[in-house]
């Protein structure tokens, strides 16, 4: 689509000249002779760019930016004058005007002013999807009742500074929920700095929250900042926080409450303003009652607790899921779109889904990969640990054919696909599992219609 222009100027030789020089840059332009026209095409039009005369019969320029920008705030106008003074340039560029230029108009420097200006538009633009795109990373997918309540309490608790406990299975989307929190606070325009904390060895742990001057320790040969640091003013996430030794959450609960720390080899304390989200997978009342998990952290962390529902408990979230992930993943490789049919959909609402949201993810994922066709079936789809006799009814559906060879041919299909997905897509390493040669493997996906990423 051409971006339009709107040249307003009571001289029929003006916009005619700027008509046949910007058209021929590729740009649609549609011309007014008076402010009132001009707000008449502008309300129905709407476009990217305003070339404004001052003077004009009627209203004049400076009503007629006014006009304009009280309709569309956004839009870009250039001013256009063969009276120009620095008194109208001022009002104008209060007023919300882009630019200004001077009659006589030189064509060359008004195409340049053009082009500039509507790559500022584009910019504007491509800022607002970003921003939407970014947004639709942090969004819970799913209208299960569980989830519609998780993201009211989400809505609620966000834009305070309270501290957040969040509690699910692995694989539940801990960290989306703590990202989706931190996005919707006040403290957005900030960082949100994950600590890993059972990844950090014990050793280290003062140096990764706290950070080191140079010359603390051995290696230490120049001044690091800690995750504190680098969150203050924004959001720190103590992922897994139930992993951490009892002295590393001695250290924690130690900067939680005086809000203060020093860098290790240092000697001056850092004031610390972040606000605090912390996830575990594991039962902190079991972990407190064995003596694994300190209770006075515990009750520092506990103000707000959030529980993320495990896929099981929410199968009706199945769908949009499955759906998202298929236009994320096609979208992000630059592939054709893939749907699912009833019958995959169906399957996958059979399975108990222990690895919860993530475990689905990486379900389509290679099913994006693996399957040729646009449209996948529930043949397409490797075994599931479902209950007994729905295993043995999907057995039965996947086998079922014209003759003994499509039977085999179908059979043959699942179970060399089931074996891909569990070596990860790597043609050797499920050639050796199942007994093949590498080629006699590949020879086979191909007699069975199995595409490969990677393949030619």
């Amino acid at each position: 689509m051409h971006e339009t222009i709107l040249v307003i100027d009571d001289e029929e030789s003006i916009c005619q000249s700027l008509k046949a020089i910007l058209s021929d840059e590729g740009y649609q332009v549609l011309v007014a002779g008076s402010g009132e026209e001009a707000l008449r095409i502008f309300e129905e039009e709407m476009p990217q760019l305003v070339l404004l005369d001052i003077w004009l019969p009627g209203m004049d320029g400076l009503e007629t930016l006014k006009a304009i920008k009280k309709v569309n705030p956004q839009v870009l106008v250039i001013i256009m004058s063969g009276h120009g003074t620095i008194e109208t340039a001022v009002k104008a560029t209060k007023l919300g005007a882009f630019d200004f230029i001077e009659k006589p108009l030189s064509l060359d420097k008004i195409i340049i002013l053009v082009n500039n200006a509507l790559s500022v538009v584009r910019l504007k633009e491509e800022n607002v999807l970003l921003k939407q795109k970014v947004s639709h990373q942090y969004e819970l997918t799913g209208n299960s009742s569980a989830i519609t309540e998780l993201k009211e309490m989400i809505g609620i608790v966000a834009p305070t500074n309270a501290w957040i406990l969040i509690m699910g299975e692995n694989g539940t989307g801990k960290e989306l929920v703590a990202r989706s929190i931190h996005h919707l606070s006040l403290r957005s325009h900030k960082d949100i700095v994950e600590v890993n904390c059972a990844a950090i060895p014990e050793e280290l742990i003062e140096s990764e929250l706290f950070g080191h001057e140079k010359g603390a320790f051995t290696g230490a040969t120049e001044k690091k900042r800690g995750k504190f640091d680098l969150a203050h003013e924004g959001t720190i996430f103590l992922d897994e926080v139930a992993d951490m030794s009892l002295k590393a959450q001695a250290k924690i609960l130690r900067i939680l409450q005086e809000k203060k720390f020093e860098r290790v080899g240092g000697n001056r304390l850092i004031d610390m303003d972040v606000r605090v989200l912390a996830a575990t997978n594991k039962d902190l009342e079991e972990e407190m009652r064995v003596g694994r998990f300190r209770q006075d952290l515990y009750y520092r962390l506990h103000v707000i607790p959030l529980v993320v529902p495990p896929l099981r408990e929410r199968k009706e979230d199945i769908k949009p899921l499955a759906e998202r992930f298929l236009q994320d993943f096609t979208l992000k490789e630059g592939m054709e779109p893939k749907t699912l049919t009833d019958d995959a959909l169906a399957l996958l609402m059979k399975h108990d889904w222990p690895g919860n949201v993530r475990e689905l993810k990486n379900i389509i994922e290679r099913l994006i990969i693996l399957t040729p066709s646009n449209e996948i079936t529930a043949r397409d789809i490797p075994l599931l640990n479902v209950k007994d006799e729905d295993e043995i009814s999907f057995v039965h559906q996947a086998l079922t054919g014209d003759s003994l060879r499509d039977a085999k041919m179908d059979f043959e299909r699942q179970f060399i696909l089931k074996k891909l997905e569990e070596n990860e897509g790597n043609i050797s390493k499920t050639a050796e599992a199942i007994g093949l040669e590498r080629s006699n493997l590949h020879k086979k996906l191909k007699s069975l219609n199995v595409a490969i990423k990677g393949d030619p």
